[in-house]
């Protein structure tokens, strides 16, 4: 199949148009990136949006890996004098790896087998003669195979060897297993047990000590729960349809008549079901099941790291940051407001040594020595007791007081990064640094730590970590170059994500400008050794450059369109700069008068845009927020109150919010709502503000459950007594909850606890 057709097979499954594949996949083959196509070739790709573009990408790269497979299958069956045109015009026909699988299964090189052994004693035509099921007498036929020499000492022996043989025919039946596979996932169930004996040490999966449900709707989350408890070594998984069904499957295609060989058939379809195709199916069904629970899990985890990446920038603010602690104190950073380290101490103004005075002493001369603006506490231990402290010091009220979330910022203080940046500084100075950063910019400081760690995953471990990486990367890339970076105070590791440039081109962009200085225009960025023209084509819209030479620098317009804007300018009867300044002037450019043949109105629409808004951050403005104030820790909790909290991680079993307590308390999917929603998504988002009704504390387990309902307890008098369920509602077994440790895990991986 050439690439035409693939074009063609796209555009069906994505309803777009054939040329709107075939321009993309010329893009991509030209090395151009996702934000680029969709940002910057909107005529060529007719407007295909970022995901539209990575969805023809990826099944380009699928249907591209299935063509070489089925040349090298057919190479190997001509190879072996066995290929047909029949075979090869079915190979060519086959559309999933799976289905190809199946039609090279009777020439793939195997192994030594029963069927092969019984071949070698010379039973296939015996095989054969059963298989047709003609003859009324197998035992009379089996009697002259019956040959010590070849080790076949019985009728009964002759008559086993055969159906070993026919076994491995059925199982190699391509139709067979085509049907078989569809019951398997449409009728299929997965029944979980306890291994006998580990019922105190697999607590944490006791809902799943005897749970059953059908494969085809096991939501994600369970079925990497119970995959995880099988390897853990907790549960026995079974994975299939009812075997009475299987067999009368394999037995409408295959048994003819109703004889003697008839049921010499039926015995090695058994035989078969059981030895061979039943292994064979649930093993492709658990990979089934896996790869749709891993791109559940893994478009959770993309999407809240979205949210988490774009959350809103306290911007260019001189910053205090604050790493609470205890007994070894709290770290203090001040940063300048480009993020550059100016200052670190450490103060105890909790217990054990409260030394308030001295420490409130300490915060209140540091603000007024660089000019603090903000100052961000990590929400860690003793973050609200190092709250109280500060907002008790009487600092100016332009100084903002704001809680981070801390996630990760211990992967960061560890790492080579760090180390890079702050060698003579121990771990907790450099966490401290991320805190306050953080707080300035989440994108820029997010981007140095490995997006698994930061705490936003659903058994982000658990699930295929190729894609998860190439998806979380997508993401990274999306939201760096839908932000757009500023070239001359960008950290190496943000530039990475730029379009175009990779490692190797960041550490070189970073090296030039510590050698001469901040890059004055877009086109001096021409003059990073490397750094081809390809590479600045990709990368140069999304590369800002405040305060340039060109005002246009520090727009998302691309430099291949200045010429375009000049002339713009020049029939207003103003200057580029001028124009940029007035916003009403921009709505007056007659749009259609410069539509050519290589910019359309989308991009002249983008352009307009932009020429309204040069440079302006997409990210939403920022919101300072504030805990319940005496609300610190889970003790403090009681059932009824209504709190603010900030959603902290979204799962498909509900999301987490943080009321400030050191403990995340969940909200179930029923919780989060009035009305019935599939998706928490549909309400929520990460750093989402929120208020939230306490439902439930268990103290012990550290366990907290929250609404967000309106009358999450009933008692409204217009919603009236709640329905009893039916006897059939009774009678059917609930949806095991998630099991609560597993909760409490991902806490644990969020906060480090």
């Amino acid at each position: 199949m050439s690439d035409l057709n693939h074009y063609s097979k796209i555009a069906s499954e994505l309803g777009i148009r054939e040329k709107q594949v075939s321009s993309t996949a010329a893009l991509l083959d030209e090395g151009a990136t996702v934000p680029f196509i969709s940002r910057y070739r909107k005529e060529v790709t007719g407007t295909l949006d970022e995901v539209q573009v990575a969805a023809v990408r990826d099944r380009l790269h699928q249907l591209r890996d299935l063509e070489k497979r089925k040349e090298a299958i057919v190479k190997s069956i001509e190879e072996q004098g066995k290929l047909t045109d029949e075979l090869t015009k079915k190979i060519a026909a086959a559309e999933t790896m799976s289905l190809l699988e199946d039609i090279y299964l009777p020439y793939k090189p195997k192994r030594r087998t029963k069927g092969t052994v019984a071949k070698e004693r010379g039973l296939e035509p015996l095989a054969t003669l059963i298989y047709s099921q003609e003859s009324a007498s197998p035992e009379m036929e089996a009697k002259s195979y019956v040959d010590a020499e070849k080790d076949v000492n019985t009728i009964d022996e002759a008559l086993q060897g055969a159906r070993d043989i026919i076994a491995e025919w059925i199982n190699e039946d391509a139709e067979v297993r085509k049907q078989l596979r569809h019951l398997f996932i449409e009728e299929g169930k997965f029944v979980s047990k306890v291994i006998p004996g580990k019922e105190q040490e697999a607590i944490k999966y006791q809902d799943y000590f005897n749970w059953q449900e059908p494969v085809k709707t096991a939501p994600s989350h369970r079925v990497l729960a119970m995959r995880r408890g099988e390897k853990e070594l907790f549960l026995m998984l079974d994975t299939g349809p009812e075997e009475k069904e299987a067999l009368l499957l394999i037995e409408k295609k295959v048994l003819k008549g109703n004889n003697s060989s008839t049921e010499q058939v039926r015995l090695a379809i058994k035989d078969g079901y059981k030895r061979l195709l039943k292994p064979s199916m649930e093993t492709e069904v658990r990979v089934f099941a896996k790869k749709k629970a891993d791109e559940a899990a893994i478009k959770v985890f993309a999407e809240n790291l979205r949210q988490l990446l774009l959350a809103s920038p306290l911007g260019e603010k001189a910053v205090l940051a604050i790493d609470p602690g205890f007994r070894t104190g709290c770290k203090v950073v001040c940063l300048g407001r480009q993020g550059q380290f100016l200052q670190n101490e450490t103060i105890y103004p909790n217990e054990p040594q409260k030394k308030t005075m001295e420490s409130g002493a300490l915060v209140k001369y540091m603000v007024e020595k660089h000019g603090i603006e903000a100052i961000a506490i990590g929400n860690g231990t003793a973050s609200r007791e190092t709250e109280a402290f500060i907002n008790s010091l009487g600092l100016p009220k332009e100084v903002l007081v704001v809680m981070v979330n801390e996630s990760g910022a211990s992967i960061y203080s560890a790492s080579e990064v760090a180390r890079e940046e702050f060698p003579d500084f121990d771990l907790t100075v450099r966490g401290a640094v991320s805190i306050g950063r953080r707080l300035m910019d989440p994108l820029a400081e997010l981007v140095k730590i490995d997006a698994k760690s930061i705490g936003v995953g659903q058994y982000q471990h658990d699930v295929d970590q190729n894609a998860l990486k190439n998806s979380l990367d997508d993401t990274v890339m999306s939201c760096v170059n839908g932000v757009g970076v500023e070239v001359n105070t960008a950290s190496k590791q943000l530039l990475t994500y730029v379009s175009g440039l990779g490692p190797s081109l960041a550490q070189h962009i970073v090296a030039y400008r510590n050698e001469n200085g901040p890059f004055k225009s877009r086109e001096e960025i021409k003059k990073v050794p490397r750094l081809g023209e390809k590479a600045f084509e990709q990368a140069a819209g999304f590369l800002r450059i405040r305060n340039g030479v060109n005002p246009l620098d520090g727009s998302a317009v691309h430099p291949e369109r200045y010429g375009l804007i000049k002339l713009m300018a020049d029939d207003m009867g103003v200057s580029v700069s001028a124009l940029l300044k007035d916003d009403q002037l921009v709505q007056k450019i007659p749009l259609e008068k410069y539509v050519g043949e290589e910019v359309g109105l989308p991009t002249l629409k983008d352009i307009l845009e932009e020429l309204g808004k040069p440079g302006r951050d997409p990210r939403n403005r920022f919101e300072v927020f504030r805990f319940e104030d005496g609300i610190n820790e889970i003790k403090d909790l009681k059932i009824g109150m209504v709190l603010p909290g900030i959603v902290t991680n979204i799962t498909q079993f509900g999301a987490f919010v943080d009321v400030g307590v050191h403990q995340d308390g969940l909200v179930h999917l029923s919780q989060l709502a009035d009305r019935f929603i599939k998706d928490p998504n549909e309400v929520v988002s990460v750093n989402q503000k929120v208020k939230v009704t306490v439902m439930e504390v268990d103290i012990a387990r550290k366990r907290i459950g929250l609404s967000m309902k309106a009358d999450p307890f009933g008692k409204s008098p217009q919603k009236g007594k709640r329905d009893k369920p039916s006897g059939k509602q009774r009678a059917n077994k609930p949806e095991p909850k998630e099991s609560m440790e597993d909760k409490l895990a991902l806490l644990k991986q969020k906060f480090g606890k």
